[in-house]
């Protein structure tokens, strides 16, 4: 489990999640204005998946943790976990709520979720949208014997990211762990296999802290889309269920 004693909070301009040297080029504020009108009239989409279930990979059953992106939750996900569950797998959603960030509250829920799901000492698979991705690897890297694999969607794991989101977090900042504590939780790309899906054009936070360094057992995968709405890309989901039916 988590520590609970955990180093002081830096401030909001720690600098250690975001990056405010002008190096990495942030998407501009009218694009995540776009995406989100974009989420709002597409979201039934995430409710009602269209995929057929017979054109995938059948699971073997083992359990897959999904958690979803800011300012999403598992009923919006709804769809994907009942494509996920037609499948064969076990599919769990967070249990959180809304994913309002790294709050200590998301990550002691998602770990409670976790450890449950592995119960059975079967490994958890986790599939993680945007910052949901950026939690998946944090868990992965503390219980890796819990973890068959990682795969995240649009995730900015590496860090220093760019986002016009920044302000929202500025916000939100007393409710969060330290940036330390996240920054040290993401340093070490977790040791399992993990799949990194991306968008080249991403209008929510810069592609380039979606990609992991190269490595046997890491592979970095560009889709055409929209960042809001992966988890609703058939050809997302198709990379997503071939991974999972992997060994």
């Amino acid at each position: 489990m988590m520590q609970r004693h955990v180093p002081r909070r830096q401030g909001p301009t720690g600098g250690r999640i975001f990056d405010r040297s002008g190096a990495l080029p942030a998407p501009k504020l009218h694009n995540l204005i776009v995406e989100g009108g974009m989420f709002l009239h597409d979201s039934w989409r995430f409710r009602s998946f269209s995929l057929r279930a017979s054109q995938l990979p059948r699971g073997d059953g083992h359990p897959v943790l999904v958690i979803p992106a800011l300012f999403s939750c598992d009923l919006m996900l709804a769809g994907f976990h009942r494509l996920l569950s037609t499948l064969g797998y076990r599919a769990e959603g967070w249990g959180a709520g809304i994913n309002f960030g790294p709050t200590n509250f998301a990550w002691e829920e998602a770990e409670r979720r976790l450890l449950a799901a592995a119960r059975l000492r079967e490994p958890v698979s986790i599939v993680g949208h945007s910052l949901g991705g950026v939690l998946a690897r944090a868990l992965a890297s503390e219980h890796p014997q819990l973890v068959r694999r990682v795969i995240t969607v649009c995730s900015p794991f590496r860090l220093p990211t760019a986002s016009p989101l920044e302000p929202f977090f500025r916000v939100l900042a007393p409710l969060y762990m330290p940036e330390d504590v996240q920054a040290a939780r993401l340093a070490t790309p977790p040791p399992v296999p993990t799949t990194a899906i991306y968008t080249p054009n991403d209008r929510v936070v810069v592609a380039a802290s979606c990609v992991d360094e190269p490595a046997p057992d890491r592979e970095n995968i560009p889709v055409a889309g929209t960042h809001s709405k992966m988890l609703s890309n058939p050809e997302v989901v198709r990379l997503i269920v071939d991974r999972l039916a992997r060994a």
